[in-house]
């Protein structure tokens, strides 16, 4: 993997919303709640099906269109939105 600054910022990034959403659940717990998978999940289980689902879309985006991907992040960021709202 090359070591960009784009690489670095993409990581710097994850690591600053797993640590947004530790303090989040030590400041404020939250029950976990059901939705449309019909399974319990927390914020930090959700957090991971966004990073999980989106790194699957932007694979599926450079298959089908190559670089660059903003067009694909976009359709990540609405699907991490999807996913905190509705799962």
């Amino acid at each position: 993997m090359a070591w960009t600054s784009g690489t670095a910022i993409f990581f710097i990034s994850i690591f600053i919303a797993l640590i947004g959403m530790t303090v989040w659940a030590i400041k404020w717990p939250q029950a976990p709640r059901v939705g449309i998978l019909r399974i319990e999940t927390t914020p930090g289980d959700r957090l991971f099906l966004s990073l999980l689902g989106s790194a699957f879309i932007c694979l599926a985006w450079l298959a089908m269109f190559g670089a660059p991907i903003y067009g694909g992040m976009i359709v990540c960021f609405v699907y991490a939105l999807a996913v905190f709202r509705w799962v």
